[in-house]
C-alpha cells in the first residue's frame, strides 16, 4: 500500500465520523418573538407579540381597618350588641390598558375591576371601568363628564360631600382645541344619580289621600331619557379648571296609593308625567409647587334643580334627598340643592403628606320632605416608605342639620380608617 492510498483512506474515515456527529446535533430552534418595550405612551407598556398594540397591566392591594361612627347622636355603631363597630376590608385591583395609534387617532381599550372582601359581606366582584376610545370618541363605563373634583381625601366610610357616584355607562365625544382647552358632550345612563328617587304619596289616615311623603323611596319609572352632560375644560401647567352642566329627566311611576290599614286601592293616582331637572357646576385645581412639590388646592361649587345627585352623593339614610315629590294633587314638584367644597394636599417631605377636605351642601326638598344641610370635614396623614406603597390614617366627620320644622334630630358622625395600599 503506497502513501497515496493511506491518505485517501484516512480522509474518508474522518469525513464519515464528522457526518455521524453532525447527524446527532439538535435542530436549530425557530426564531422567537421576544416582548418589546413600548415607550410611546409612558412607562410600563409593552408590545403584544405580533402586533403594534401596546399593553400595560397594573393592579394593587388595599387593606383597611375601619372604626365606624363613635358619636351617639349620629346613631353610634357602638351602643348595641349587634352593631358592627369595626370592619376589616381587603380589596384586590387589576386593570388592562391597551393603546394603538391609528389613522383615526388613538385606539384605546381600558378595563378595571376589583374584588372586595370584609367581615360584613362575602367576596364581591365589581366592574369599575370598561370603555373603548377612538380619537375623541368614548363608549363604555367610566366617570361622568360632569364630574371634576371629588375631594382630596379617601372618603372610605363617610362621603366627602361631592357628586362621586363612581362610574356610569355613557357615549361621549371630546374636542381638543389646543393649549389644553377641550370641550366634551356625553349621553349618560341616569341610574347612578336618578336612584336618589322621586317620592310618592303616603296615606295620613285610612281611606284618605294624605300629604305626608315617604323618604328614601325610589319612585322613578323606567328609563325613558338619558342624562345629557357637557363640559368645557382647560389643563395646563398651573392646574386645571372646568365648567359643566347636565339635563336630567325626573320621571316617576304611575302609582295608585293604597289604604295602608285596609289594603284597598284609592282613586287618587300619581300620574307618570315627568319634568326636566338640571345641574350646573364649576371647579378648579391649582398646583402649588412653590410651597412643596406635589401640593395642590382645589375648589368646586354646584347647583341643581331636580337633579340633586349632581351636587352630592352623601344624601342617603334617614332624611335622604329626593329629586322631587308628588303632592296630594298629583303634581310633581322639584327639589333644589347647592354645594361648595375645597381641599388642600401638602407634602411635608417627599414621602409624607396630609390632605384636608371640607364641603357644605344644602337641599330644599319639594313638598313636605325635610330640608337639611351637610357639613363634611376629613383629614389624613399618609406615609410612602417606598414607591408604590402607602400607609396612613384618616378621620372623617359629618354634621347633618335638619330644618327645625321637620322634627328630625340633627346628626353628628365621626369615623376613622387605617389603610395600607400597594399599587403597581
Amino acid at each position: 500500500m503506497n502513501i497515496k492510498s493511506i491518505l485517501l483512506g484516512a480522509s474518508a474515515a474522518a469525513l464519515a465520523a464528522t457526518g455521524a456527529q453532525a447527524a446527532d446535533l439538535p435542530v436549530a430552534p425557530e426564531p422567537v418573538d421576544y416582548v418589546r418595550v413600548c415607550d410611546a405612551f409612558g412607562t410600563g407598556y409593552f408590545y403584544i407579540p405580533g402586533t403594534e398594540t401596546c399593553l400595560k397591566i397594573g393592579g394593587g392591594v388595599r387593606v383597611e381597618a375601619r372604626m365606624n361612627d363613635v358619636l351617639s347622636d349620629g346613631g353610634s355603631n357602638w351602643d348595641a350588641r349587634t352593631d358592627e363597630s369595626t370592619r376589616f376590608r381587603a380589596r384586590g385591583y387589576f386593570n388592562f390598558d391597551s393603546r394603538t395609534n391609528t389613522e383615526y387617532g388613538l385606539l384605546r381599550t381600558y378595563v378595571a375591576a376589583y374584588i372586595t372582601a370584609d367581615n360584613l359581606n362575602g367576596e364581591v366582584l365589581t366592574l369599575d371601568e370598561a370603555f373603548i376610545q377612538l380619537g375623541g370618541f368614548v363608549a363604555g363605563r367610566t366617570a361622568s363628564y360632569f364630574q371634576f373634583y371629588t375631594g382630596d381625601n379617601w372618603g372610605a366610610v363617610l362621603d366627602q360631600g361631592f357628586a362621586d357616584y363612581g362610574e356610569t355607562n355613557l357615549f361621549a365625544y371630546t374636542a381638543q382645541f389646543g393649549n389644553g382647552l377641550s370641550a366634551s358632550v356625553s349621553v349618560e345612563a341616569p341610574n347612578k344619580r336618578g336612584q336618589i328617587g322621586v317620592t310618592g304619596l303616603q296615606l295620613a289616615t285610612p281611606g284618605t289621600a294624605g300629604v305626608a311623603l315617604q323618604t328614601n323611596i325610589d319612585g322613578y319609572g323606567g328609563m325613558k331619557v338619558p342624562d345629557f352632560v357637557a363640559n368645557l375644560r382647560v389643563d395646563q401647567g398651573w392646574g386645571s379648571a372646568q365648567i359643566m352642566g347636565a339635563l336630567h329627566h325626573v320621571y316617576g311611576r304611575s302609582l295608585a296609593p293604597t289604604d295602608l290599614a285596609g289594603g284597598a286601592a284609592l282613586g287618587v293616582g300619581i300620574p307618570g308625567k315627568g319634568k326636566l331637572g338640571w345641574a350646573i357646576g364649576a371647579g378648579a385645581t391649582f398646583n402649588l409647587p412653590m410651597i412643596a412639590a406635589g401640593d395642590s388646592f382645589s375648589i368646586q361649587a354646584t347647583y341643581a334643580s331636580g337633579a340633586v345627585g349632581y351636587v352630592s352623593s352623601a344624601w342617603d339614610g334617614v332624611g335622604g334627598a329626593s329629586d322631587g315629590s308628588y303632592n296630594a294633587a298629583g303634581q310633581l314638584k322639584l327639589s333644589n340643592a347647592w354645594g361648595i367644597g375645597a381641599g388642600f394636599t401638602h407634602f411635608w417631605t417627599p414621602a409624607i403628606s396630609s390632605s384636608l377636605t371640607a364641603s357644605y351642601n344644602k337641599i330644599d326638598q319639594a313638598a313636605t320632605q325635610a330640608d337639611f344641610a351637610d357639613i363634611n370635614v376629613q383629614g389624613n396623614l399618609v406615609w410612602r416608605p417606598v414607591a408604590g406603597l402607602s400607609t396612613g390614617i384618616e378621620l372623617e366627620y359629618r354634621n347633618r342639620n335638619f330644618k327645625a320644622a321637620s322634627g328630625l334630630a340633627d346628626q353628628d358622625t365621626l369615623a376613622g380608617i387605617f389603610r395600607v395600599q400597594r399599587t403597581f
